[in-house]
């Protein structure tokens, strides 16, 4: 990128999360290759990044590359109301197959934002459909993240959750304590007593429990035990209250289960996806849920779901993403991420020896470093780059969530800058 092209960046477009009076430098990427950035200065990083978690396989692979070809010479997109084709048949037969059991019904979306909303609506559709237009809110879990749209806002926590300064205009919801019994550690039945509570006293006006199966992403990346998931889909089968798992973040391999959900061992009424569906690629989500509810609001008053995205089932996109599937088989993505795991608990441990560091805590391929105060993102951003990687903090959290095709030089390279930078930073 040239100069001028920077300059009129910083002046005309605004970045996510970003001051358009004060913003945050980016850095001018020319292009990309396997797991690095290779920028217009001439800079080589690690993305340790994925692409806000979404590239996978890293990037350029050639057979999604092959993939998008073939189908771009075919057909880039057509409207999928009263029409269909096979790139969304054959990615709606491959979610249907992996996905926990049960699961039998695909509505594609854009982004993952959207994909919370299609799944919130399609609850309090379905309650109204059968009779019960009193159960429309929804209960979710504190330090949780589910999107930047109107209604995902309204089930991310208020204050770690980003959107406090909305509090007033976004609908009202229940919010149970987050738990605390980390994944690792012994189940206490006193961790799930504040969402029983609410369960117990409000089931008549509540729809759906909505939460990150697992690990909690943008809100805190905390990594929570199973049996509180698996004990709150028991307390939403007791009390007639549809479970929502959000698997944007988790889905496809990240924490070292096809789908976080299956840590619990559970099927969720509906279940969000995005980011890694497409490998990185480009922007493409699906809510999928049971018969049961797909037929209960097609033969509810509207006779239809009422939603319908204008790039829905977008042809290009469905054609990356069966590819992606089909190359995260292909590559035994089981030991690609017992393989990252190892490397990240042996590359960000000595970080818990530092005085700076609250937690060090490792997942499946997702590592954290937990600081006792929030970074400096400029002045930390900076010296990452001067290690050659790329790693974007916010708040307290280091993170990191590589590209499954990662290898153990790379991680090391990468996990060894983090510990680097964060014993510099104080």
């Amino acid at each position: 990128m040239t100069p001028e092209q920077l300059a009129f960046d910083k002046e005309h477009i605004w970045h996510p999360y970003t001051s358009m009076t004060n913003p945050t430098p980016c850095l001018p990427v020319s292009s990309t290759e396997g797991v690095y950035l290779h920028l217009s200065t001439g800079e080589k990083l690690i993305d340790g990044m994925s692409s806000w978690w979404s590239a996978i396989h890293g990037y350029g692979h050639p057979l999604i590359n092959r993939a998008a070809h073939d189908q771009i010479d075919k057909m880039a997109h057509v409207m999928f109301g009263g029409l269909t084709h096979q790139p969304a048949v054959e990615l709606a037969k491959r979610l249907v197959e992996i996905t926990p059991e049960g699961l039998e019904k695909v509505f594609f979306a854009d982004s993952g934002s959207v994909a919370v909303e299609v799944a919130i609506k399609m609850a309090l559709q379905y309650w109204q459909a059968k009779g019960s237009p009193e159960k429309n809110r929804l209960v979710t879990i504190r330090n949780g993240y589910h999107g930047d749209t109107i209604g995902a806002m309204a089930v991310c926590d208020p204050i770690t959750g980003m959107h406090e300064i909305f509090s007033e205009i976004l609908p009202k919801h229940y919010f149970a304590d987050s738990p605390k019994i980390k994944f690792t550690e012994e189940w206490d039945q006193q961790d799930l007593q504040s969402l029983q509570k609410i369960i117990v006293e409000n089931h008549s006006e509540i729809a759906a429990l909505i939460l990150e199966p697992i690990v909690q992403g943008a809100g805190g990346m905390r990594f929570y035990h199973p049996q509180y998931l698996a004990q709150a889909k028991q307390l939403c089968e007791k009390y007639n209250i549809l479970l929502i798992a959000d698997e944007i973040a988790t889905g496809f391999g990240r924490t070292g289960k096809l789908f976080a959900c299956e840590h619990a061992s559970i099927t969720p009424d509906i279940l969000c996806l995005g980011k890694a569906l497409t490998g990185g690629y480009i922007s493409l989500a699906a809510t999928l849920t049971t018969t049961n509810i797909a037929n209960t609001i097609s033969e509810g008053g509207a006779g239809c779901f009422m939603h319908g995205p204008t790039f829905m089932g977008n042809p290009l996109a469905c054609s990356i993403a069966t590819a992606s599937i089909d190359l995260l088989f292909m590559n035994d993505w089981q030991a690609q991420v017992a393989r990252i795991e190892q490397a990240l608990l042996k590359g960000l441990t000595p970080a818990r020896s530092l005085a700076n560091v609250k937690a060090v805590r490792v997942l499946g391929a997702i590592g954290v470093i937990e600081l006792r105060q929030p970074v400096d993102s400029i002045k930390i951003q900076q010296q990452f780059k001067q290690r050659d990687v790329w790693v974007r903090p916010f708040g307290k959290l280091v993170y990191i969530m590589p590209a499954y095709v990662m290898d153990n030089a790379t991680l090391d390279k990468l996990t060894a800058a983090i510990v680097s930078v964060v014993a510099s930073h104080y």
